[in-house]
């Protein structure tokens, strides 16, 4: 299956504009950045306010009433609440992991992947949308579960394949600014988008928003009409925010469009797995990041819940935790991208890691009651106060971590190959993405605790970090 190789493509100079359709050649490259950059504007949310801190909490605790009322010791409940959601992110990090390489093998193939994003994106904002089907009593509470986490792939299916434009939207020393730099706009994104949750819907135990107002459009509090309305909040968001996305990032029209058979698309894969295999940096780089991004990933979905069920935060202290952790992603994903450009993204990971490791050690640590062991005194803000600076810790060191990573990513990727190069950078994000729900789970159920059950991520932090001493810094450049 013969293709246009993108490096020839690039160095043809001007691309003439196809009929019926707008060169990439006629939008300017600071429109095509932004364009790109707004896309992590939009789809943030999903993460901010559905996986950690507004829909996730919610869940939890009406998973834990209805347990409850259903005879379950309150203790047994909040674990086995964690439990319920840790498993449904397992499977979902599966599906992400095997399916993202073939997707992006595919997009390389057919030259084409927009349609692919469209089509995503859409399935993602409508399961969104139905989230408002969870009832404070638990009614259709294992349907918002499933709608959740398959919304949640497809958001991320999208995300893995518009990561494929960002090799062409600068040198190899300037992606990590601008992966940075769109990633500091996306954790903006997600502070706004928490500061109107907080503001107008969410409700707390008064039936009041962060201001003192009812729920905003005459939402019922009694019902969580506010807190409910956060599904549909991420899907009104998603959808206006994808409007730059759509207008200004294009596929080079260069690009000859194919309809590639299912055989040759998985023959294409295995060549390239293949040949990953015999690069010593980018093996040692994509094995490391299964596990340090699988531990990320961990931290961001049970950062919520762990408040919730550990130290009895409500829906308004989470988001305010969730504000903070933005704020800080926001900043530091800048600076990362700063420091991606003048040091390389190596350095700006390995700190990354040992700061997600002190924020893990902190948190198996730490309860209600005590801190490393050491009895706190009834009511101390001792728990409050140093989780709100693992919530900046966690958005910060997250966010620039991950921004570096898909920086060394484009130093690693075959560059007449970008898509399926992400798919695979997806497929090492996810491939072991029951792991580290599954040890949490595991250790849930042997500890009974909320915080020993973090015991392995920990411990994936640290294999990560111990495997990127074999990653060169200049990536499948230097050899």
């Amino acid at each position: 299956m013969p293709r246009t190789p993108l490096r020839k493509i690039r160095a043809a100079g001007s691309i003439a504009p196809k009929a019926g359709g707008q060169a990439m050649g006629q939008i300017s490259t600071r429109k095509r950045i932004w364009g790109w950059a707004f896309f992590d504007w939009a789809q943030q949310p999903y993460a901010t306010l559905g996986l950690t801190f507004i829909f996730a909490p919610f869940f939890a605790a009406v998973a834990t009433d209805a347990l409850v009322a259903q005879g379950v010791s309150l203790d047994d409940a909040k674990v086995d609440a964690q439990t319920m959601w840790s498993s449904a992110q397992t499977l979902a990090g599966l599906v992400i992991a095997f399916s993202a390489p073939f997707l992006g093998a595919w997009a390389d193939a057919s030259g084409r992947k927009r349609p692919w994003i469209t089509l995503f994106t859409s399935l993602a904002i409508l399961c969104a949308a139905c989230l408002w089907i969870l009832q404070p009593d638990g009614t259709n509470l294992m349907l918002a579960l499933t709608l959740f986490w398959v919304g949640f792939v497809f958001s991320e299916a999208a995300f893995n394949l518009n990561n494929a434009f960002l090799p062409d939207l600068g040198t190899p020393e300037e992606v990590g600014r601008i992966s940075g730099g769109a990633t500091a706009f996306g954790y903006w994104g997600g502070v706004v988008a928490l500061f109107l949750m907080l503001l107008f819907f969410a409700e707390n135990e008064t039936g009041k928003t962060l201001i003192d107002l009812a729920p905003a459009f005459g939402l019922d509090p009694e019902q969580r009409e506010g807190t409910r309305f956060v599904g549909p909040f991420i899907a009104i968001w998603f959808a206006v925010f994808l409007i730059p996305f759509l207008l200004w990032t294009r596929e080079n029209p260069a690009i000859k469009r194919t309809r590639p058979k299912f055989q040759e698309v998985l023959s294409q894969l295995w060549v390239s797995i293949c040949k990953v295999g015999k690069q010593p940096s980018t093996r040692a780089f994509l094995l490391a990041s299964l596990f340090y991004r699988d531990a990320l990933t961990a931290l961001y979905a049970y950062g919520g819940i762990y408040a919730r069920q550990v130290l009895d935060w409500q829906t308004i202290q989470i988001g305010i935790f969730g504000i903070i952790a933005a704020i800080a992603a926001a900043i530091l994903s800048w600076v990362g991208g700063l420091a991606d450009q003048r040091f390389g993204p190596k350095p700006v990971i390995a700190f990354c890691i040992w700061a997600m490791v002190g924020v893990g050690c902190i948190i198996v640590g730490m309860s209600r009651e005590h801190l490393f062991g050491i009895p706190l005194a009834e009511g101390s803000l001792v728990p409050d106060i140093l989780f709100s600076f693992c919530g900046a810790a966690i958005g910060g060191a997250g966010g620039a971590l991950y921004s570096a990573s898909r920086s060394m990513m484009v130093r690693h990727a075959d560059p007449d190959y970008p898509a399926e190069a992400f798919g695979l950078f997806a497929f090492a994000g996810k491939a072991t993405a029951f792991l580290a729900p599954a040890l949490i789970t595991l250790f849930g159920v042997l500890t009974n605790s909320n915080q020993l059950a973090f015991l392995p991520v920990i411990f994936l932090f640290l294999i990560g970090l111990f495997l990127l001493r074999y990653v060169h810094p200049d990536g499948a450049r230097s050899t």
